[in-house]
């Protein structure tokens, strides 16, 4: 199979009304919906760095697709329009017929459309980049944080982290533990309706991408806040815990990564509406910490005393 057919068969698939061109010219023309802003966003996945060679194609496209989509729930944003740009050794038709099966699978859940891309002969290279709209000036950003602020997270942190290190020899799950993890780390789940449900009272947001510890850190200093995070509250698969030293469920906690869940600020009196929230998106969240006026982040375990952490989380090029 060519290039060209490749992407005719398998790709060419768009049937969206604001898109004006699609695949096929030199460039896709989409027409925004007015009184909203454009949010973009770009991830890069290599095999061996992000997931393991030999995975089975439909998990690596289901992660390609969900990362990103995850970006766009850290704005309160509705993600729309993706570009898709690949580099593969060959052109597999069986490989290739169950990762676009996967990918526009994931794709239609969320309303995302493929516009445009590339592709060309390398080593397992996948690059997505996403556009998504939200209404003007209302975004969840980094840097709105305050002072008195509450802590959430959605979901539950730690299991991809853990799921990586059983795969690498690192630590010993059992073997239910160890699906329910793997399953974590290959299938993020983007929390797209929590973070629209956020947008009108949440005030800063991100997605825990790199390691909570991290991450969190990014919208302190962003924001020109500190907080105290209580470890003993953070949400993760009892399991886990029973399962791990407890050095070790810290690291998979506070510096593992690879969650793709939301942690986001919002005030005190908002407390019911972050509830309401997330039962309206069908989303566990859990209150985790406090934003302080110290400029640092503080850690306690579950006895009030505070951690020292040795690493913060994931560095590319580290």
């Amino acid at each position: 199979m060519k290039e060209f057919d490749f992407i005719r068969r398998y790709l060419n698939t768009c049937q969206d009304k604001d898109v004006i061109l699609g695949i096929g010219d030199d460039a896709a023309i989409v027409r925004p919906r007015s009184g909203y802003d454009l949010c973009f966003s770009s991830d890069m996945l290599l095999a061996g760095r992000h997931f393991f060679h030999g995975t089975d194609p439909a998990d690596v496209a289901h992660k390609v697709l969900g990362v990103n989509i995850s970006d766009m729930a850290a704005m309160g944003a509705v993600p729309r329009w993706i570009l898709l740009s690949v580099a593969l050794p060959d052109l597999d038709e069986e490989w290739i017929e169950a990762f676009t099966s996967s990918l526009f699978d994931v794709a239609g859940q969320h309303g995302v459309t493929l516009i445009g891309g590339d592709t060309t002969k390398g080593d397992w290279v996948f690059n997505v980049t996403i556009v998504g709209e939200v209404p003007t000036g209302k975004a969840l950003r980094r840097d709105a944080a305050v002072v008195g602020d509450d802590i959430w997270i959605s979901g539950r942190i730690g299991l991809a982290a853990a799921a990586l290190q059983h795969e690498l020899g690192n630590l010993i799950l059992p073997d239910s533990v160890a699906v329910a993890c793997r399953s974590a780390l290959l299938h993020p789940t983007p929390r797209v309706a929590l973070g629209l449900e956020l947008l009108p009272f949440a005030h800063a947001a991100q997605d825990i991408s790199d390691g909570l510890a991290q991450d969190l850190g990014h919208i302190l200093k962003a924001s020109g806040v500190g907080a105290e995070l209580f470890v003993g509250q953070l949400p993760t698969l009892s399991g886990l815990k029973e399962s791990l030293p407890t050095s070790a469920l810290h690291r998979c906690l506070l510096a593992g990564g690879d969650d793709y869940e939301l942690v986001f600020t919002a005030a005190e009196q908002d407390r019911d509406k972050v509830l309401r929230a997330a039962e309206l998106s069908k989303t566990p969240v859990a209150r985790v910490g406090k934003v302080n006026d110290t400029g640092r982040l503080k850690i306690f375990n579950g006895q009030g005393k505070e951690i020292q952490l040795d690493s913060w989380g994931f560095d590319h090029f580290g």
